[in-house]
């Protein structure tokens, strides 16, 4: 951790521990974040901060500023993972098989304590909180921007928890920082019969097992190497008898690149590839995107100098870093991108025992004090991006 002035006032470090383990111990399911959306507005009211509801269990509260301003939009998120917590923490998961595992209890604390950081303030722009629901579905972001949350927005700005990296560093990555993610869903159709006459059968289980196999050729073999791209099949479901050949099958998976042309291509190539193989083995398939696809987060310009310029301040010049390796987590901030310059940057918050516990585990932790860094810089890019607005519209 950096040293020297304290990254929060006291007692705010305090309250977002506090709050995390409250969401951390409740935790609830993309569009069923009513709970901890009621903690969210609670904790808005005790700062006197207005708020409202948007997107289904989204929140989004309004910090004033200068007439004729753009707001700066400070993004977390807020729902859970369906996975059964296997952590050990006096605070662990009471809803069963439902977990935080992906660290946006501490996303939404962070926010929190940034807006009690700014509340009070005399703001050079109006900053925008967004508590948003559905993340882990790719589709919370969507539905706040339909429901008007970007409506008078500049800019905006989020992060993530990274147990990668150590506590006190910030990394603001110039480029692709996630990938794209679509989840497709290819639904084989054979023919049932019994398990001793497989000549009157068509069977869907050996025609989907070949279509698996012959999916992994496409990163392979058709995707330039340079070019970071995933196709994953994650379910497969078949059969309903240990003696019946099965005459349905179904996968579903998802693709993954860091280019939009690598994407389109990938999305034609699945399709052709599970369609072909069905065919090669008499079945029929179908090949559906579901919805949820998000685009590529890809930070530059303004907004990425604007978010290197809060780090340095808050962690010293030193702790700010990029990413080292190329990443193919799906995030939905990409979102918001499409619609308003922005960055998106990772928290280090490597677990204080030294042992990896990797996102979307049943052993997933991170270190609190990382909850400080990111309060701290979600409140100093809001005030270094809102001076820059304010300039520019001769605020």
């Amino acid at each position: 951790m950096p040293s020297g002035t304290p990254l929060v006032r006291d007692g705010v470090r305090e309250r977002m521990v506090e709050i995390r383990r409250e969401i951390h111990r409740r935790p609830e399911l993309a569009w069923s974040e009513s709970d901890t959306a009621k903690r969210v507005c609670e904790r808005l009211e005790e700062l006197g901060i207005p708020w409202r509801s948007a997107g289904g269990t989204g929140v989004v509260a309004d910090l004033s500023g200068p007439r004729g301003v753009p707001a700066v939009a400070l993004r977390a998120d807020m729902d859970a993972l369906p996975i059964e917590e296997r952590t050990g923490l006096d605070f662990a998961s009471e809803n069963e098989g439902v977990m935080h595992a992906c660290g946006h209890d501490g996303h939404t604390a962070m926010l929190l304590g940034a807006a009690e950081l700014l509340a009070g303030e005399s703001l050079p722009a109006p900053v925008r909180l967004l508590f948003q629901p559905a993340e882990e579905v790719g589709m919370g972001a969507v539905a706040l921007i339909e429901a008007g949350a970007l409506d008078g927005v500049g800019a905006v700005f989020g992060g993530h928890i990274d147990t990668g990296l150590p506590v006190g560093v910030v990394a603001a990555t110039e480029g692709v920082v996630n990938a794209s993610a679509d989840g497709f869903r290819i639904e084989l159709t054979g023919r049932e019969g019994h398990a001793a006459r497989p000549h009157q059968a068509i069977d869907a289980i050996v025609a989907a097992s070949h279509v698996v196999v012959a999916l992994q050729s496409i990163v392979s073999r058709e995707i330039d190497p340079a070019r970071p791209a995933v196709v994953t099949v994650g379910r497969f479901e078949a059969g309903r008898a240990q003696n019946v050949i099965a005459g349905r099958a179904v996968l579903e998976g998802t693709i993954r690149a860091h280019d939009a042309d690598v994407r389109a291509a990938l999305h034609d190539a699945v399709a052709r590839v599970a369609l072909a193989t069905a065919a090669a083995h008499s079945a029929v398939a179908t090949f559906e995107l579901l919805v949820g696809g998000t685009p590529a987060i890809r930070n530059e310009g303004l907004a990425l100098a604007l978010a290197r310029e809060a780090a340095a301040r808050v962690v010293g010049t030193e702790n700010v870093t990029e990413m080292a390796k190329a990443n193919l987590g799906g995030e939905d901030f990409a979102c918001y991108m499409k619609h308003v310059p922005g960055c998106f940057v990772r928290y280090g918050a490597a677990h204080p025992d030294g042992d990896e516990r990797p996102a979307h585990s049943n052993r997933f932790d991170f270190d609190e004090r990382a909850l400080a860094v990111g309060a701290a810089w979600l409140a100093e890019v809001a005030r270094c991006a809102g001076r820059a607005l304010r300039d520019a519209t001769g605020g």
